[in-house]
């Protein structure tokens, strides 16, 4: 039995109107239970930049190759990420322990579903835009009080949201799992323009993929797979299965990764092609992840880690480990609970141990370390350069990853691609020159310096008197809870062109010259900027935090 609920907010009495034939209008029950919040600057107070900067990679040694020793000095990191800032999760009377469970990014704008740990039911969702992702804006927030949310989509105007409630306590619920269709208008909910609502067998909607004008949704224990018009959430076929924790999609094959087994591979009319039969334990009641990549199948497996697989063949390939940093202990659960791809880089989300990146070398993925970075890590998801960490009580986490661009390598296609120390010095009557993507302790140019890629400095970079550093791509020192600065000594050069990111101070000495090329240089600075006399400023940027 399943109903769709279109509900119109008004301050009356329970009214019953028909929507269609099938579908009705209940008011004050969920008028009660849903809370909308989009003002500008209460919204602002979530969002926070106190842990933004560069982020450091503890390397496994055990799986990266990477020397034990530390007579010899640490190389220089191959992963140069930043972290941009984090929006916390809401808060509304008694519910304070909302945890980010997923994340949905399209163009502009990511879309945050929150749930609680347990059995009691209270969610979220969070609309972020990140056009500029220097400033992420907290553009629209709705709360429930009695109904969790495990994961959602953004499609043609609307959120497409599921999760679970108590069926029992509600007076328009007709089962625990559900889905839910709010309208979108620049970036904000608007709950009183009608929302429709969908149920489905199963004790918790787990997942959700649009297709086209078609909602997929999976539910868990003694759930389905259901197929929703995306028009009214009217149901247009349904399969019934033992516990489905997720799905994915790929030339009109689907992928649900049922608990009970392991993986089953359905056409998109759910006719059962191929399964693949997996021994993990998948736990109770938790999100599992499983995605296409190529011709291999990625399963989150808990605490097996990630088990990767031959479509054609179904045979296991490899398991990706759970890595984890002596330097922070897990917390929490050590479980792999998603897997993202971005070109060769490879994210797992891992509960208590946090966010591991491995890198995807064809035949073979090979970890590298893990990034720290705080919170229990449910889920995460990139988008062009950037990643999205769904990170439990620490909310929504952006990471810039700092790729290297294709224009960029084709520019400095000629030079030789950096390999050398963590600590960069470049020693009086030097001329360097290099290209590449790495992430460094310091640096201290006395010579002549050109760097071409992108970079990030854990701590301060020091032009001395009367050197020179370039800087083609992207530059990023230090981190907002420990600041680090650029100091441009007295007749020292400093040319940017591309992105500088200072968390930290920029010291411009006594005959000392910073300069612009292009037209789209930008500065983004969280400190002071001391310039002293006769410094020189030349060319065009943008100055995000107004500092100049």
């Amino acid at each position: 039995m399943r109903k769709e609920i279109c509900l119109i907010f008004l301050s009356t009495v329970l009214v019953m109107v028909s929507c269609s034939d099938e579908t009705t209008i209940f008011i004050d029950e969920q008028q009660s239970s849903i809370l909308e919040e989009n003002d500008a600057v209460a919204l602002s107070g979530s969002v926070s930049f106190e842990n933004a900067g560069v982020l450091d990679i503890t390397i496994d040694e055990n799986y990266s190759g990477k020397r034990t020793s530390k007579a010899v000095e640490d190389p220089a990191g191959n992963y140069p990420m930043v972290l941009i800032g984090q929006v916390n999760p809401p808060t509304y009377g008694s519910i304070t322990s909302l945890t980010a469970a997923h994340v949905f990014v399209e163009d502009d704008f990511a879309y945050v579903a929150y749930n609680t740990a347990g059995e009691d039911y209270s969610g979220a969702i969070d609309i972020v835009d990140v056009t500029d992702p220097n400033d992420p804006q907290l553009t629209s927030r709705v709360v429930y009080t009695n109904a969790d949310i495990n994961s959602l989509q953004f499609k043609d105007g609307f959120i497409y949201a599921v999760g679970g409630l108590d069926a029992t306590a509600s007076f328009t619920a007709a089962s625990n799992s559900f889905i839910t269709k709010i309208p979108v208008f620049g970036g904000v909910m608007d709950v009183d323009a009608g929302i429709l609502y969908g149920f489905q067998p199963g004790d918790n909607a787990t997942d959700i993929v649009i297709n086209k004008n078609e909602a997929f949704v999976t539910s868990g224990k003694d759930g389905s797979v259901t197929i929703y018009d995306t028009k009214d959430l009217e149901v247009k076929k349904e399969e019934s299965y033992l516990d489905l924790r997720s799905l994915a999609f790929f030339d009109n094959r689907i992928a649900l990764l049922d608990a009970s087994m392991g993986i089953r591979v359905l056409d998109d009319n759910l006719n059962l092609k191929d399964e693949i039969a997996i021994d993990s334990d998948f736990g109770l009641n938790t999100k599992r992840t499983i995605d296409f990549v190529g011709d291999k199948i990625i399963v989150a497996e808990g605490a097996r880690g990630a088990g990767v697989y031959s479509y054609d063949s179904g045979t296991l390939l490899q398991y990706i480990p759970i890595l984890i940093d002596p330097l922070n202990p897990p917390t929490g659960d050590v479980v792999n609970n998603a897997v993202a791809i971005n070109k060769e880089m490879v994210l797992m989300a891992n509960g208590g141990a946090g966010l591991s990146v491995s890198n995807d070398e064809g035949d073979l993925t090979q970890p590298y370390g893990v990034i720290q970075l705080d919170g229990s890590i449910n889920f995460v998801q990139t988008s062009g350069d950037y990643a999205f960490a769904a990170s439990g009580q620490e909310g929504l986490q952006i990471i810039k990853l700092n790729r290297l661009s294709l224009s960029l390598a084709a520019q400095c296609s000629s030079l030789i691609e950096y390999e050398g120390s963590a600590k960069l010095v470049i020693n009086e009557g030097d001329d360097i020159a290099f290209s590449g993507t790495k992430s460094f302790n310091s640096i201290k140019v006395e010579g002549q310096l050109l760097m071409c890629g992108t970079w990030t400095v854990s701590n301060d970079v020091d032009i001395k008197e009367g050197a020179l550093l370039e800087m083609s791509g992207s530059l990023t020192v230090g981190k907002n809870r420990r600041r680090k600065k650029i100091q441009v000594e007295p007749g020292a050069t400093l040319r940017i062109e591309g992105n500088l990111t200072i968390y930290g101070d920029l010291e411009l000495k006594e005959g000392s010259t910073i300069e612009f090329l292009g037209n789209d240089s930008v500065v983004n600075i969280f400190g002071d900027v001391d310039i002293e006399d006769g410094v020189t400023i030349v060319g065009d940027f943008v100055d995000v935090q107004s500092k100049f």
